[in-house]
């Protein structure tokens, strides 16, 4: 499995990220969007028909898990359930922190770029 990930500075930018991302004719359910806030994360994902991590990426087991876990441990672990290697999930939290939205694409078409 491939998976890749691109950073964007605002909703906007990664909503239209995400529509070009599906016009080159990637799958919208193999593209994930996060954020640091749970609210910002659903909303960019409703507005561009994107999908957020749930029980179906992380099993039942890191579901619960979550609710006890801070905020960057939560996300660090979304990450690995997505594919990305634990040093790969620190340094994208880390930009989350930043206020930045993340947009990961799994299966990623081979030759695909953003």
């Amino acid at each position: 499995m491939s998976v890749t990930y691109k950073e964007y500075l605002t909703d906007d930018e990664a909503i239209r990220g995400i529509q070009e991302i599906k016009a080159k004719g990637v799958n919208e359910d193999d593209i994930y969007v996060l954020t640091h806030e749970n609210h910002r994360t659903n909303q960019v994902a409703d507005m561009a028909d994107a999908n957020t991590v749930g029980v179906t990426e992380q099993g039942l087991g890191t579901s619960i898990a979550n609710v006890f876990r801070k905020k960057g441990d939560e996300l660090r672990a979304q990450f690995e359930e997505l594919g990305f290697s634990q040093p790969e999930a620190e340094q994208l939290e880390e930009k989350l922190d930043e206020h930045k939205v993340v947009v990961v694409l799994k299966n990623t078409p081979v030759g695909f770029t953003y």
